[in-house]
């Protein structure tokens, strides 16, 4: 019971730690900046989200000093007003996920799932979902991402999309295309930059996939994850793709 509560103690002294050094990193004018780049005005898709002001790479540095902060910490850090720590708390738990063993990865997933209410930027998605969700089902039924990306939430349907990049560093394609073909009638400008950015990464590795791809769906693609999916390409096929895509609508 000593022990127990020597360990709670800990990991709230962690959290507190955490919480100061990211407070003492906080820049008003880059907050100011962040807010206009992250969309965070009325009907905005990052609405009331609010900024501390810090970059990217002093994020990764707290996370790093702070990798051994237990769980329930990290989701408290997670449930934070503040952008930056939410990110910060969703670093510590990719580098738990690579870190751990079995049970260890089971539970980081398992709480990233039943949190995505709070991953509700595309930066915090961008730099989770394929390490902790896609790394987890990469191996299991990835039945999950399917139920996500018919989420009416945005943030989750992202989540679904960019995990797939887990799939394509190991050369397996048929999920992400899978995915950006459920996601063609998309609403949202952000889903269709993340298809295309899927798309693009599984052409990288073999370009013959992106042109079945395209070769069935260029025509009906939505123009940002079209212009998105054959960036690697060369100008000449990219000309090409793009007027397939004209000659339809």
């Amino acid at each position: 019971m000593h022990v127990m509560r020597k360990q709670s103690q800990a990991g709230s002294a962690l959290f507190f730690q955490a919480q100061s050094a990211l407070q003492q990193l906080a820049d008003p004018r880059s907050a100011r900046i962040l807010s206009g780049f992250f969309k965070t005005g009325p009907g905005e898709y990052g609405e009331g989200d609010v900024f501390r002001g810090i970059r990217v790479p002093d994020i990764r540095q707290v996370a790093c000093q702070m990798a051994e902060m237990p769980l329930g910490d990290a989701v408290r850090l997670l449930k934070s007003p503040f952008h930056e720590d939410r990110l910060c708390a969703l670093l510590i738990l990719v580098r738990k996920f690579e870190r751990g063993d079995e049970a260890c990865r089971k539970r980081v997933y398992e709480t990233y799932v039943k949190n995505t209410r709070r991953i509700n930027n595309w930066d915090l998605v961008d730099l989770s979902a394929p390490n902790i969700v896609g790394a987890w089902l990469l191996t299991r039924d990835p039945a999950p991402l399917r139920s996500l990306a018919a989420s009416k939430n945005l943030w989750e349907r992202r989540v679904a999309m960019v995990a797939t990049h887990a799939f394509i560093r190991a050369q397996r394609y048929d999920l992400t295309l899978e995915i950006a073909e459920r996601l063609l009638n998309d609403s949202h400008d952000l889903m269709h930059k993340a298809s295309g950015w899927m798309l693009r990464e599984a052409g990288k590795r073999d370009v013959d996939v992106l042109r079945r791809f395209l070769r069935r769906h260029a025509g009906v693609m939505p123009r940002t994850m079209l212009r998105y999916s054959i960036e690697r390409l060369s100008a000449d096929e990219r000309q090409k793709w793009m007027a397939v895509r004209s000659a339809r609508v």
